[in-house]
């Protein structure tokens, strides 16, 4: 009968212990990036054909700066001001690209920009300007590239890029990084399409994210990183203080037992 006891005691601190154990860690091939689960070679070379600059499309917001040594020339398009430089200031001297794809500044001709790199469209608008005036330059900033990142990293919110070009893999480290409990071979993307919206699921524990169409993103794109199901048993959440104790109290009681 004691002998039962014993078992009976034994067997639950072992369970206790393993429960705890088992709620308490994560499995490191669900948390490890970019492995060679499609590609096997890890020095191969991985060819993305999106990698392409970003193409300006209507709706999109250009902030337009005309620079001159001419005096007369800097008054006239006011780039003798002080600049801000501010979201909020770049923002309000930003000039819309419309249905059509043009762009109108100032009284010089409209300038279709649509389907143009950054790049691209300072060409262009230079042309422009200089069939008015000599000894120009001008600079073309994109404002309204922001993205929103949510769910499992570490500052989740929305981001304003300062480049034409950001990665799903950059923008997440430029929130922290993802946290324990992130289910990385599972993010959502939410993307604008002309019929509304585009959702695609990707795993970036897959080297052959590196090779994906979506792998660079786009102005208005959410990312969504949910959490895996064992997160309320894990460490963030998990009621140390009470398996613990509960732990304890086995032991105890197996002890006096014994």
């Amino acid at each position: 009968m004691k002998r039962n006891r014993l078992k009976s005691w034994r067997s639950l601190c072992i369970i206790a212990a393993l429960a705890f154990l088992s709620n308490a860690c994560i499995s490191l091939k669900k948390s490890e990036l970019i492995q060679p689960l499609t590609i096997p070679d890890y020095s191969q070379e991985f060819v993305n054909t999106e990698r392409d600059s970003y193409r300006i499309n209507y709706g999109d917001n250009l902030y337009l700066k005309v620079y001159s040594a001419d005096v007369k020339t800097s008054k006239y398009f006011r780039s003798d001001f002080p600049e801000l430089m501010n979201d909020s200031y770049i923002y309000l001297n930003s000039y819309k690209v419309d249905e059509e794809g043009y762009v109108q500044y100032s009284f010089i001709e409209k300038v279709k920009v649509k389907g143009l790199t950054i790049d691209e469209a300072q060409v262009a608008i230079q042309e422009a300007v200089e069939a008015y005036f000599d000894d120009v330059t001008v600079q073309i900033k994109l404002v309204n590239f922001q993205i929103s990142i949510l769910g499992e990293v570490k500052s989740p919110g929305s981001y304003n890029i300062d480049r034409e070009q950001i990665t799903l893999l950059q923008a997440i480290s430029m929130a922290g990084g993802l946290n324990p409990f992130a289910e990385a071979d599972a993010i959502t993307l939410v993307r604008k399409s002309p019929n509304g919206s585009i959702v695609k699921t990707l795993d970036i524990t897959d080297s052959k994210i590196l090779e994906s169409e979506y792998l660079f993103l786009l102005p208005d794109d959410v990312i969504y990183i949910k959490p895996r199901q064992s997160k309320s048993f894990g460490f963030e959440k998990f009621p140390y203080g009470l398996a613990i104790g509960i732990i304890s109290f086995a032991l105890s009681i197996y002890a006096i037992t014994k």
